[in-house]
């Protein structure tokens, strides 16, 4: 009897200590995050996360105006701005707001994630730190033009854009400006990051890339804010560049999609649709054989990203200016007739749709399985199994 109490009490221990653990790692689990705008410093718009063959709808969101920014998501938190000037924090699972921090002016700006801070710029130029541990400012720093550029990051700094004509390089800590560089007209696209090995000693050099309102692309050395390329790309740019190798891929207001050769300084190639000349707004997702873009002449474009080629088309039945993000063997985006789609990257068919109602010019995020979306009527909706 007395070897049976053991026995059970031994097993006893066993199950508690397991639950424990078990707990522990829910606890601390790793979440496959959404930090930034496009996903990741290149702004490839490529999510590491899975999503179900038929998302549903799990919860909604309502901000009290527009949603046109792009949620960022990072453990488990959901961080989107809207033109009310808050930005929320919101709980990934429920859809319950945790807090939110007034910005000076609206947001449009789609807010950046590293290190425990929030980055975003509103519509009266203020660039923002917020210390997401204590929901407060930690610093500011002010331009002169509204800010509708997201961030990104480079080792201790912070790049972003404003329509000031300016491109900023901040110390992430304390928001002090290392250099600025002036450009010929608004910064409306987020920077993207590009690093080059040198062949002789394999030294790796950090550049940042923009693609603004001059009709410019832009090459500038993260250390100093030199520019060493210039590319004249015939029209002005909204969207930001998309950056693969040594290529950058973008659409213009010209009603071109271009892929650039960095190596080269020049336009490889040039896409235009035989018919439809309309404006591209949103920025490009890149798959290994693809260059998904959509447009304001209602299609979506797949395009070879050594050539150019046209792969496929889809026809939608309104404006897009919402950029695509690559799940898998899918690239969702919304329209702005308020339908969310996603299609197949290497066909263009159909494969999921759902339609909300309002204009949707906000980007997809796609993190821990779930993907998020914001409305014009003010509603982020969140899709998962």
């Amino acid at each position: 009897m007395k070897q049976l109490i053991n026995i059970n009490h031994s097993v006893c221990k066993f199950v508690v200590l397991c639950v424990m653990l078990l707990l522990f790692f829910i606890g601390h689990a790793s979440f496959a995050n959404w930090a930034s705008f496009r996903g990741n410093p290149q702004l490839t718009g490529v999510s590491d996360s899975e999503l179900s063959e038929n998302p549903r709808l799990l919860w909604t969101f309502q901000a009290a105006d527009m949603i046109e920014s792009t949620a960022a998501v990072v453990d488990g938190t959901v961080y989107v701005g809207a033109l009310d000037g808050f930005l929320y924090a919101i709980d990934a699972q429920t859809g319950k707001k945790r807090w939110t921090y007034q910005a000076s002016g609206f947001t449009k700006a789609s807010p950046s994630v590293d290190n425990g801070i929030i980055y975003f710029g509103d519509s009266e130029g203020v660039f923002h730190a917020v210390d997401i541990s204590t929901q407060q400012m930690k610093w500011q720093f002010k331009t002169e033009g509204e800010i509708i550029s997201s961030a990104n990051f480079v080792g201790d700094r912070v790049l972003f854009g404003s329509y000031d004509g300016f491109l900023y390089c901040l110390n992430r800590e304390n928001g002090e400006l290392i250099w600025k560089f002036e450009t010929e007209g608004y910064v409306h696209g987020t920077p993207g990051v590009w690093t080059q090995s040198t062949k002789e000693t394999g030294d790796a050099r950090n550049f940042t890339i923009v693609t603004g309102c001059d009709s410019y692309l832009r090459v500038l050395n993260i250390s100093d804010g030199a520019q060493t390329q210039q590319v004249d790309l015939g029209a002005y740019v909204g969207a930001s560049p998309a950056i693969s190798g040594s290529y950058v891929y973008c659409g213009t207001y010209g009603s071109e999609i271009l892929g650039v050769n960095l190596d080269t300084g020049a336009i490889a190639w040039r896409y235009r649709h035989p018919k439809r000349r309309f404006p591209f707004f949103a920025s490009a997702a890149l798959t290994d054989n693809a260059v998904i873009i959509g447009g304001r002449d209602k299609m979506v474009h797949a395009l070879s990203p050594e050539t150019g080629e046209s792969l496929w088309t889809y026809t939608t039945k309104s404006r897009i200016e919402s950029s695509a993000v690559i799940v898998g063997t899918r690239a969702f985006l919304g329209t702005t007739g308020g339908v969310l789609i996603a299609l197949d990257v290497s066909t263009g068919e159909s494969v999921w749709e759902f339609a909300t109602g309002s204009s949707i010019v906000a980007s997809p995020s796609v993190a821990d399985n779930r993907l998020y979306i914001g409305t014009e009527d003010g509603i982020l909706y969140c899709f998962g199994k």
